[in-house]
């Protein structure tokens, strides 16, 4: 008896353990679909298919602290996913979509991209359990394929995408890459006071940015991935100058003392 309820038990916790796992294979597959479209010239549809990997893999992580399945397996799958889902498949979405009349100068970049996400990965694995989980150090890797992703369709909601200067897509290829190697620190979301502290207006706020995502996708999410881009060197700056200003706050406390003393 006792026998039967331990492997019902182990039966429930395996499933438990699969299901985060089912959200990264779907990250995956999305990865899949985004390089076969890319190749078939449906440059929307591989944007879309790599946006959707991104909710996956946010999801993913989600399952996993909520059921506190967290495992070795699950981190070097998603990690292996995600290199697949965000950094080999949005470098030859934007390759084929904008990079490929600058022949070895474009693929080069669409490489780069791929390469500094994988470096960014092997980072965040070998940093987990040692820098607090309150923020990213550099671009996350869905970030910057969502970046990507997002730019191709709001080029085609406004009909610009055979208008765009090459030259713009790789300065802004090898931003992301920088972002995603740096030191740089991002907001992870990670934190519980973020939900607990959260006021009416929050809220208010909230329902109308999704609203606004409901009613011109394109747009908002290109709006929002940008900004949150930016956020990271602003943030860095704006840390900075805090820093600084203290430095000189205390430096000239210190000469007043003496000079009247």
């Amino acid at each position: 008896m006792r026998k039967t309820k331990r492997l019902k038990k182990e039966k429930s916790r395996l499933g438990i353990y699969i299901l985060p796992n089912i959200f990264t294979s779907l990250n995956l597959f999305c990865g899949f679909y985004a390089v076969i479209a890319s190749i078939d010239g449906k440059f929307v549809a591989a944007a879309i298919a790599i946006i959707i990997g991104v909710v996956f893999d946010i999801m993913d992580g989600k399952i996993a602290r909520a059921t506190n399945t967290t495992s070795k397996f699950g981190i070097e799958y998603d990690s292996l996913s995600d290199l697949i889902s965000f950094g080999l498949a949005p470098g030859i979405m934007i390759y084929l979509w904008a990079l490929k009349p600058l022949g070895r100068i474009g693929w080069l970049a669409a490489f780069l991209f791929m390469a500094c996400g994988a470096l960014r990965l092997a980072r965040f694995n070998s940093q987990v359990g040692v820098v607090s989980s309150d923020h990213f150090v550099g671009l996350p890797i869905p970030a910057g394929a969502g970046m990507s992703a997002t730019t191709i369709l709001f080029c085609h909601r406004f009909n610009t995408a055979g208008q765009i200067n090459p030259i713009f897509i790789l300065v802004l290829l090898y931003i992301l890459s920088f972002l995603m190697v740096s030191t740089i620190k991002y907001n992870s979301f990670k934190k519980p006071e973020l939900f607990k502290k959260m006021n009416f207006n929050v809220l208010v706020a909230i329902i109308l940015i999704l609203i606004f995502i409901a009613a011109q996708p394109s747009i908002a999410l290109f709006i929002l991935g940008l900004a949150y881009v930016i956020s990271g060197p602003f943030n860095a700056i704006r840390h900075q100058r805090r820093i600084k200003q203290k430095a000189s706050g205390t430096g000239d406390l210190d000469e007043h003392r003496s000079s009247r003393t």
